[in-house]
C-alpha cells in the first residue's frame, strides 16, 4: 500500500476546509472511484488542515493528487490557498 499526504496552511486553508466540509459526500463519491483507492482522512489543523489518502499502489495515490488538485481548482480557485506541501510513501501499518 502507498499514502499521501496533502497538508495545506496559510492564507485560504481555514476556507477551504470550510468548502470540503460541507461538500464532504462530493469528496468521498470522488475519491472512491480513484483505482486501487483504501482509504481518506480529512482533518483540520490549528492552521488549515490535511488530508491523507491510502491506496494499494502509487499509481492510485498519484491518481487522487490528481483529482484533488482539479476538484480544488474548480471549486475552490477563488479562495487563493497555496498549493499543499505532499508527503508520501509506503504503507507500514494501516488499521481500519
Amino acid at each position: 500500500m502507498h499514502a499521501v499526504v496533502r497538508k495545506f496552511s496559510g492564507t485560504g486553508a481555514k476556507e477551504l476546509f470550510d468548502l470540503l466540509e460541507a461538500k464532504k459526500g462530493d469528496i468521498e463519491t470522488l475519491l472512491r472511484k480513484v483505482k486501487g483507492f483504501t482509504g481518506y482522512t480529512l482533518m483540520r489543523t490549528g492552521d488549515g488542515g490535511l488530508s491523507v489518502t491510502v491506496c494499494k499502489d502509487k499509481a492510485g495515490t498519484d491518481e487522487s493528487v490528481v483529482v484533488a488538485r482539479d476538484w480544488v481548482k474548480k471549486n475552490a480557485s477563488g479562495i487563493g490557498v497555496a498549493p499543499p506541501t505532499l508527503s508520501e510513501g509506503s504503507v507500514i501499518l494501516h488499521l481500519k
